[in-house]
């Protein structure tokens, strides 16, 4: 995997013309992505500080943690998917293709 810092943007290596997945367009999905599941989060955490402030049982309170959690954790497995794209962005076709399948799959699992 990339030792470069991630910005959230899933930037590829450069690459000849004809190779990679998408370039710009998978980016950008990805950026957009990753910001809505962290606004998400945001509203949950809001959520919760609400929740305890107001002295909402802790039983309660645990579950929208829970949640909130998982999708922290949902986040994470599509910022690392990003970083193995980011490792594989010359690849051929089939190899990308079967990456991105198995990333799905750590998604969705995640």
């Amino acid at each position: 995997m990339s030792d470069q810092p991630c910005t959230g943007s899933c930037s590829p290596a450069p690459q000849p013309s004809g190779v990679g997945h998408g370039g710009s367009r998978y980016r950008s999905e990805h950026q957009r992505d990753v910001v809505n599941r962290l606004k998400r989060i945001e509203g949950q955490v809001r959520a919760l500080i609400e929740m305890v402030e107001a002295g909402r049982p802790c039983e309660d309170v645990a579950q929208q943690m829970s949640a909130a959690r998982k999708a922290m954790d949902k986040a994470f497995f599509r910022m690392m998917a990003c970083s193995v794209m980011e490792s594989v962005a010359v690849a051929d076709d089939e190899t990308l293709r079967e990456v991105e399948r198995s990333t799905r799959i750590l998604e969705k699992y995640a």
